[in-house]
């Protein structure tokens, strides 16, 4: 069995965030791998440089892995590695690699009858799930409003964005306000997106220590490793970071340099299923947790439930809407959980007239 046909298409979906008037469009970029007996498997690629990445997988990417064997991804992600790769680059190539590898992953669990989280490891099929609902846009009243919408779902763990543009008092009483609307039994989590100096994150986490949060995500810019370990040092607060990084070795940098209590990692952009696995055994060599972090529920599931040391899987408040759209019955959360189903591969079929409706 050969690869016959790796195609890439861009798409922007509508998508609804509870709270906000009309709709906002979410790039997603699919990964098609077709085989020269018919098989087709799906995935998709992270989309920081969606054009670039869109161009790298149909010119260079996917004319290099036609002809070769997709039951064998572990030997693909390596030739490619050496063929775009030698020096261990992120960004294109690496969000590139993830769309193809995450598809070969896809088909193999077809050709095999097994789910994709059963084949990297099979630890448990429901997963923890987080939610990220406080975006930016929201004010305070949203926020709090948001927080309780979430809470009557079912969700125990909520995430909220810092480092607004109106600074660290409005920060503070942004979290303070949510833990007074959800109470002490809510674990609650903040988000920077990497957009503090040491200095502003230092005095972040000293104000809102005593509201008990649950990890500060990526603080740092850059996610500087050196930083990060200080922070460390300066705050009781858990540290989360990595989602975006590219492959395992700069993870691996965040672990060892002690810069992280919490490992994140995203199939879309660390290399796809192949490399997401090895972060998460390095992670757990070290005896760290990891957990999703950027989004993508829906595949990244299938890795955390492969693990024992996962630490839960993050759903954007808009995520299973665009989830309901692009797939035929994907899972949806419960109970602030996601239980995977036995559906061969990733169980994620595509409604092929949205993609259709939704390519640029």
């Amino acid at each position: 069995m050969k690869i016959a046909r790796v195609q890439a298409t861009l798409h922007r979906v509508p998508v609804e965030v509870p709270l906000i008037a009309g709709s906002r469009l979410v790039p997603v970029l699919v990964v098609r791998v077709e085989t020269d007996a018919g098989a087709v498997g799906y995935g998709v690629a992270g989309t920081p440089l969606q054009g670039s990445v869109l161009d790298f997988l149909n010119r260079e990417l996917g004319p290099f892995a036609v002809g070769r064997d997709p039951r064998l991804a572990e030997q693909v992600w390596h030739a490619a590695e050496q063929r775009f790769n030698a020096r261990d680059t992120t960004g294109v190539v690496s969000c590139g690699l993830s769309g193809l590898d995450i598809a070969l992953w896809d088909l193999r669990g077809k050709l095999l009858g097994q789910p994709v989280w059963q084949l990297l490891g099979g630890y448990s099929a429901t997963v923890a799930a987080y939610i990220t609902f406080g975006v930016p846009e929201y004010d305070a009243d949203q926020l709090v409003e948001a927080a309780r919408l979430a809470v009557s779902r079912g969700f125990r763990q909520l995430k909220l964005v810092v480092g607004r543009w109106a600074g660290l008092a409005d920060d503070v009483d942004r979290v303070r306000r949510v833990r007074e609307a959800v109470g002490p039994d809510v674990r609650i989590m903040i988000d920077a997106n990497e957009a503090f100096d040491l200095l502003q994150a230092t005095e972040l986490a000293r104000r809102v220590e005593p509201l008990d949060i649950a990890w500060f995500e990526e603080p740092l810019r850059g996610n500087d490793v050196r930083l990060l370990a200080e922070l460390r040092r300066r705050t009781t607060i858990p540290i989360a970071a990595g989602q975006f990084e590219g492959h395992r070795f700069r993870v691996r940098d965040l672990m060892l340099g002690g810069g992280v209590d919490i490992v994140q990692t995203n199939v879309l952009f660390v290399g796809g299923f192949t490399e997401g696995l090895k972060v998460a055994h390095l992670a757990e060599g070290l005896r760290l947790p990891i957990a999703n972090g950027g989004g993508w529920p829906d595949h990244n599931a299938h890795l955390m439930a492969a693990v024992s040391n996962n630490h839960g899987v993050e759903m954007h408040a808009w995520q299973w809407t665009l989830a309901e759209a692009l797939y035929r019955l994907p899972p949806r959360p419960v109970g602030g959980a996601l239980t995977l189903r036995e559906a061969p591969g990733l169980g994620l079929e595509p409604h092929e007239d949205v993609l259709r409706d939704t390519q640029v």
